[in-house]
């Protein structure tokens, strides 16, 4: 099953919950989710069977990699469950989980043993004033770490970390989290602040571009290009000359990956985006509560793939482009290129 730019679907990745126990300023800042903020009732949400079934009828048509987000999905009870449920699917090859890691260190052995085979934290600092000030909570950095060793000795490696750079607020932090993860079974990736949902008050002079970032850590560590694993991989590989393991590059802005995207997005409510980015999403829950069996399901959601064309980052680096030869050389644009479309949804609602 291929969509419109020959782009198979490979990878399933589920948000289980809209709730976030952070407030992250790229992501949920506390102006717009606040007390009072309309989050989802439990019984919008799919429940763990209809998540399954989900699973086991996407299965069919080429996924072999589910990964489990939020929100926070470690906010989702009994989630080891529904990690059970998935692993019964026998197409599938991989059960990942992208989490904040508050929870985790008192998870991580029975998300193992439930037949979660992956984990990925979110940390976007080790100074503790650095994380405050992104996350907008009284969060320490030594609760997350303590999550990635619990991982780490759960067999959930390698534990890949996520650190999303942001001008003026964490650039400055990039040598320093290369340091400390350098030389343990972890995979540190940054990733180019990008302009997902519509309430973060993204600007194009707010990125750090990979090739930045790679030029601050080369410059004390030299490193090597390493191939892609995985279809549809995302992030630029490169290894350490020493030996002290690898990082990794997420450059949706500065190079944007669209036409390997293999992803599809499942919302808390059953709604299923093909883009990061998009504006509207299918509705896989009234066809799960109306009574249609698989292959019904299964029609929609090949149809839906098949008449994807999205390529919104593409779109964004040309809109650009062309920003920048009309200004003659001027200083980049404030606020995203695409301002005037329809607002994207947001990613703690769809998933990062």
């Amino acid at each position: 099953m291929l969509d419109r730019l020959d782009r198979p679907l490979h990878d399933l990745r589920i948000s289980v919950t809209d709730r976030c126990n952070m407030r992250c300023r790229y992501c949920m800042p506390r102006e717009v989710f606040g007390a009072g903020y309309p989050f989802l009732a439990r019984e919008q949400l799919l429940s763990f069977a209809e998540l399954a079934r989900v699973a086991r009828v996407t299965a069919r048509l080429g996924v072999r990699k589910i990964r489990l987000t939020g929100g926070e999905p470690l906010l989702r009870r009994e989630l080891e469950r529904l990690i059970e449920m998935l692993a019964l699917v026998a197409e599938v090859d991989e059960i990942a989980m992208t989490t904040n890691g508050l929870l985790l260190a008192g998870r991580a052995k029975p998300l193992a043993s439930a037949g979660l085979t992956r984990v990925t934290v979110s940390l976007d600092a080790l100074d503790d004033e650095v994380l405050r000030t992104i996350n907008d909570a009284p969060v320490a950095s030594r609760r997350v770490l303590a999550g990635i060793d619990a991982a780490l000795e759960a067999g959930l490696d390698p534990v890949k970390v996520n650190m999303v750079v942001r001008r003026g607020v964490n650039e400055e932090c990039v040598a320093a989290m290369a340091e400390h993860f350098r030389d343990r079974r972890v995979v540190l990736r940054f990733i180019e602040y990008m302009d997902v949902g519509a309430s973060n008050g993204w600007r194009t002079e707010d990125v750090v571009s990979g090739a930045e970032i790679l030029h601050t850590i080369a410059e004390r560590w030299p490193l090597e290009a390493l191939a892609a694993q995985a279809p549809g991989e995302v992030a630029s590989r490169y290894r350490y000359l020493d030996g002290a393991g690898e990082i990794g590059l997420i450059q949706s802005v500065s190079k944007p990956f669209c036409g390997g995207c293999v992803r599809a997005r499942l919302s808390a409510d059953g709604k299923l985006f093909t883009c990061l980015f998009a504006h509207q999403g299918a509705d896989l829950r009234a066809l799960l509560r109306a009574g249609a069996d698989d292959d019904e399901i299964e029609r929609s959601v090949r149809g839906i793939w098949e008449a994807r064309a999205d390529r919104y980052s593409e779109q964004r680096a040309h809109r650009a482009g062309e920003q920048r030869i009309r200004r003659r050389g001027t200083r980049g644009a404030r606020g995203d290129a695409g301002s005037r479309a329809p607002p994207k949804v947001e990613m703690s609602y769809i998933g990062g």
